[in-house]
């Protein structure tokens, strides 16, 4: 079983001040995702970062909502998360224990942060990991543009050696596509 991760698209990090690389496009390709997940009975898993030691995505507030040109369903699942990896202390593992799954296809948002942490994090909990590599965004660091960070991780997360399973970087269109 398969399922898809929608990590952190919360209203703010979607911010005028922190504008998101090629962000409309990539809500696209997760809508177009999602929909491709629950016409297949796989699970949509919206991970949503509940924070508060640096008084930011306290939960209930706007910031911490998920944005919403991003669909939603009754059943799609939300796992909160405290920390960039969504595995850590949270029950992301246990759920995707319960539905069965061995295969995440990661999506979302920050690239460098929590997306990256996630997918070392699935590879070491050996899930089969595959990230789509235009279904991610980051906005421009002081040292680097969104664009050379997306490439960047999509290169590293290629060049890997995973521990058990296998991890895969692939296009919305070639994972959508494939047969």
């Amino acid at each position: 079983m398969k399922a898809l991760l929608i990590i952190d698209m919360q209203k703010g990090s979607f911010i005028p001040k922190t504008p998101r690389y090629d962000a409309v496009n990539v809500i696209d390709r997760i809508n177009q995702l999602s929909s491709y997940f629950r016409e297949n009975n796989y699970p949509v898993i919206f991970i949503q970062h509940d924070g508060s030691r640096f008084d930011c995505y306290v939960p209930g507030t706007e910031e911490w909502e998920i944005i919403p040109s991003l669909i939603r369903e009754g059943g799609d699942y939300v796992v909160s998360k405290t920390a960039n990896d969504a595995f850590y202390r949270s029950k992301l593992d246990a759920v995707l224990k319960k539905l069965e799954v061995s295969r995440l296809v990661i999506t979302g948002c920050a690239t460098d942060f929590c997306v990256d942490s996630t997918v070392r994090s699935a590879l070491n909990h050996d899930y089969y990991t595959t990230v789509i590599s235009d279904a991610h965004t980051t906005a421009d660091r002081p040292h680097l543009n969104a664009d050379k960070i997306i490439e960047h991780y999509n290169w590293i997360w290629k060049e890997m050696i995973p521990t058990e399973g296998i991890i895969e970087v692939k296009s919305y269109n070639s994972f959508v596509h494939k047969k």
